[in-house]
C-alpha cells in the first residue's frame, strides 16, 4: 500500500460520492474551512465542502505535519467526507457523515535500552481508513461558521516497524530478523475537529 494508492482511493470516493448525490443548481453553495485543533498540533489544515443537495454536502481537507515540537514525526493525511444534514439546510446543525482518509507516515520513538539513548523504534508506513462521523455547525454571522465533529472507524495499515541504532542502521525488526514489513487494521479516530468555516457563496 502505498501514498499514491491511498490519495488516489481517497480522491476516487469523493468523487463517486459527489457523482451519487448531484449537485441542484440552486443549492450550491461553497465553503473554506480550517481545523483549529489540527492547527494547535502544529499540522496545518485546509479543507473545502459543497453543498450538493438540499441535505447533502461534500467536503475534502488536507492536512499534514513535520517534525512538530522538534519530534521524529511526519504525516500527511487527505480526507474526503459526505455529509448528510438533518435540518434540511447545509451548513447549518446538525449532521451525520462517512469520511474516510489516506495517510502516510513515518514515526521514530527514542528507546533506552542497555544502557544507551541512540536508539529508536521506527513505524514508517501508509494506511486508509472509513468510518461514521457527525458533528454540529454554529452559525455565527452570515459568511462565518463554526463546527464541532468527531467520528470513528477502522483502519487498515502497511508499514515498515523496525529498531534502528542509528540513521544509517539498515532497517532491523524488533525480534532482530530482517523482515520490518507489517500490517493490520483497527479501530481509530477518524475525525476530530474544532473548524471555522468561511462562506464563499
Amino acid at each position: 500500500m502505498t501514498l499514491k494508492r491511498n490519495i488516489v482511493m481517497a480522491m476516487a470516493l469523493g468523487l463517486v460520492l459527489a457523482a451519487v448525490f448531484p449537485r441542484e443548481a440552486r443549492a450550491q453553495r461553497l465553503a473554506v474551512k480550517t481545523n483549529a485543533l489540527s492547527w494547535a498540533a502544529l499540522a496545518p489544515d485546509l479543507g473545502v465542502e459543497v453543498i450538493t443537495g438540499e441535505r447533502t454536502s461534500v467536503a475534502l481537507s488536507v492536512f499534514g505535519t513535520y517534525t512538530p515540537f522538534g519530534l521524529p514525526y511526519k504525516m500527511l493525511v487527505l480526507q474526503p467526507e459526505f455529509r448528510f444534514w438533518f435540518n434540511g439546510r447545509p451548513l447549518t446543525r446538525e449532521y451525520i457523515g462517512v469520511s474516510a482518509f489516506g495517510v502516510t507516515y513515518d514515526i521514530s520513538f527514542p528507546v533506552s535500552r542497555d544502557g544507551t539513548q541512540h536508539l529508536s523504534n521506527v513505524y514508517q508506513g501508509d494506511g486508509i481508513a472509513l468510518g461514521l462521523s457527525g458533528g454540529y455547525v454554529f452559525n455565527l454571522s452570515k459568511r462565518w461558521n463554526f463546527e464541532l465533529s468527531g467520528g470513528t472507524g477502522l483502519l487498515l495499515f502497511s508499514q515498515k516497524q523496525y529498531f534502528s541504532v542509528n540513521p544509517d542502521s539498515q532497517y532491523v525488526a524488533a525480534d532482530g530478523t530482517s523482515n520490518a514489513n507489517t500490517w493490520g487494521y483497527k479501530l481509530f479516530p477518524v475525525k476530530l475537529a474544532a473548524t471555522f468555516i468561511y462562506i464563499i457563496k
